[in-house]
């Protein structure tokens, strides 16, 4: 294993049987429960997880439901398809919009694609084959993205004569910089695994067909952690990126007063103390 890859330790973590099926949401998403870790499946495997207007709305509402549940302490989302994470916007779909067709189904794309970066837990990609487009934009979305060696990802959609329009053109620049980001959408250029681990485009990099399993290990631990402390370092970290420092201590400061007198921190305390695990009360 690489000094890319993910640790080798693991936490308990329950397999989930290949028939269970989860909750559905629509046809084409559904969300499998490991414990406190939601699993968020991209369902549509013969479209290679493609984005219809469908999908976008069963996406958005996975991620209201994930969003206002305090027993999802981390977010995962994964693919059904063998060899595609998911390959962005269903292009065949669009080719037959009129234009106000394709106004109006704007804000439904838009809305699933801020249902993943709003949601306000942890959450982790799970990418394996293509990530493409608006595929790699629900990626970026994330707060972290393990891929494994098959995984080809990039934002090629000036290609095909539009922009970024899933966050590509914010988020990209905020992982990698305004220079590597203008480059990678101006070419519209793939870029596998290797390189994309090199150019901070995925944080680790795992061996093929582990992504899956690594991201859910990850999870697990991550899990492990005070569900209100994870909240509200992600807020934090979201809301402070791109402010001057004072502003950005300064919401700090407000995380902090929010977990410094709750029953995680009173918890985290007394377990602590008395060397045992913390039961958290989430709250």
């Amino acid at each position: 294993m690489s000094e890319h890859q993910a640790p080798a330790e693991r936490a308990e973590q329950p397999e989930r049987p290949e028939h269970e099926d989860g909750e559905r949401y629509g046809e084409f998403v559904r969300v499998v429960r490991h414990g406190y870790v939601a699993e968020l499946v991209l369902d549509r495997p013969r479209a290679m997880n493609a984005v219809s207007t469908e999908m976008a709305r069963s996406l958005t509402a996975a991620c209201d439901a994930l969003s206002a549940d305090p027993d999802a302490r981390v977010v995962v989302l994964t693919s059904s398809h063998e060899r595609a994470f998911c390959v962005g916007a269903d292009l065949k779909e669009r080719n037959g919009f009129s234009d106000a067709q394709l106004r109006l189904q704007r804000p439904v794309n838009r809305a699933a694609y801020t249902g993943v970066l709003e949601l306000p837990m942890p959450t982790i990609a799970s990418v394996h084959g293509f990530a493409l487009g608006g595929g790699f934009e629900i990626a970026l979305s994330c707060d972290l993205i393990v891929a494994d060696r098959t995984a080809v990802v990039g934002l090629p959609e000036v290609s095909v004569g539009v922009i970024p329009g899933g966050g590509g053109t914010q988020l990209l620049p905020r992982r990698v910089g305004a220079a590597r980001a203008a480059e990678l959408i101006f070419t519209a250029r793939r870029v596998e695994a290797a390189e994309a681990r090199e150019l901070g485009l995925v944080d680790l990099l795992v061996e093929e067909g582990t992504d899956r399993e690594e991201s859910l290990a990850l999870a697990s631990r991550i899990a492990a952690n005070s569900p209100v402390g994870l909240r509200a370092a992600k807020r934090a970290m979201r809301l402070g990126w791109g402010k001057d420092l004072p502003s950005g201590l300064d919401l700090e400061d407000n995380a902090w007063r929010t977990v410094a007198f709750s029953g995680d921190r009173a918890e985290g305390v007394a377990a602590f103390n008395e060397k045992r695990r913390p039961n958290w009360p989430g709250e």
